[in-house]
């Protein structure tokens, strides 16, 4: 059997227009984009999105606007995560899952828990979240790596908890992740440079972020990997090499909006704490994009 979310997935950013207002015109071209571009499902309210700055009606009319313009078309993840493990119950119990098909949940960020404290918070998520849960583990945010061995702790709690978007960027901790786990809980790439050598280890895809900006090449590159073409996906992984390290230089979204400047689909606008890149990445962006076309 398939898993549900076997493919690219693509974590959207959130446009803004200058006033800093979200951008909806845009957010509704990045969708079809990403359709049109081949991209398997839409990751809403994750990283990339500035969830952190936005208010709660606005992450509501976000996941609400998804879902109606996509129109059952891909399947939707939508960011549900917190240190705060009493408040984040609270808010997956409160959560309309219509058009809803998985959540994921982010290891709790500057707390620190201990390895048994982030099973007891995931324990908590599972048994709140009547849609399958997807861990996320992502130590350069959260000041915590969440271990191959509690990841398999959690994982056998329920076949609820169907994956982990892996973004530690040790490729030992994802084979033993993918080595023990049960038949029905997969690995996710959340590092698009790791894209090729985690699915030939044995992960199902990637959750990107260049996607936002070039879905087809995303697109190809997973598709190829999956299907084992090597040849065709590590073409495409060593021309996208380059860009993936100058969008991420001064850190995520501020390059990847820059690049959608560039290619005219979304402003290069960003909600403070974070700031655009500077003018000197900018540039090499810039020039980045025309050598790769």
């Amino acid at each position: 059997m398939t898993h549900p979310f076997t493919g690219a997935g693509v974590a959207l950013i959130t446009p803004f227009n200058e006033d800093k207002s979200i951008d909806y015109s845009a957010l509704e071209r990045l969708i079809e984009n990403q359709i049109s571009g081949g991209i398997d499902y839409l990751v809403v309210l994750g990283t990339t999105g500035e969830t952190p700055a936005l208010s709660d009606d606005e992450k509501k009319e976000i996941v609400r606007f998804v879902i109606e313009k996509n129109a059952g078309r891909l399947k939707i993840v939508v960011g549900i995560g917190s240190n705060n493990t009493l408040a984040l119950v609270q808010s997956i119990q409160k959560t309309n899952f219509d058009g809803i098909d998985a959540i994921l949940s982010v290891t709790p960020y500057y707390n620190k828990p201990t390895q048994e404290g982030l099973f007891q918070h995931f324990k908590a998520v599972v048994e709140a979240s009547p849609a399958p849960v997807i861990l996320y583990n992502v130590p350069g945010r959260t000041g915590v790596n969440m271990d191959a061995d509690t990841t398999l702790r959690i994982a056998r709690l329920s076949e609820k908890v169907i994956g982990i978007k892996e973004a530690c960027g040790d490729l030992g901790q994802f084979a033993k992740i993918i080595k023990d786990s049960p038949e029905y809980f997969k690995v996710i790439s959340g590092d698009d440079a790791l894209t090729l050598p985690s699915i030939a280890m044995g992960s199902i895809g990637v959750i990107s972020v260049i996607a936002n900006a070039l879905p087809a090449k995303l697109s190809q590159l997973t598709h190829a990997s999956l299907e084992g073409n090597i040849k065709k996906a590590s073409q495409i992984q060593l021309q996208m090499a380059e860009m993936l390290k100058l969008i991420f230089k001064e850190g995520n979204p501020g390059g990847v909006k820059a690049l959608m400047e560039m290619m005219g689909t979304a402003k290069n606008q960003v909600r403070l704490p974070l700031v655009p890149v500077s003018s000197a990445t900018y540039s090499l962006i810039e020039k980045e994009l025309k050598q790769i076309g």
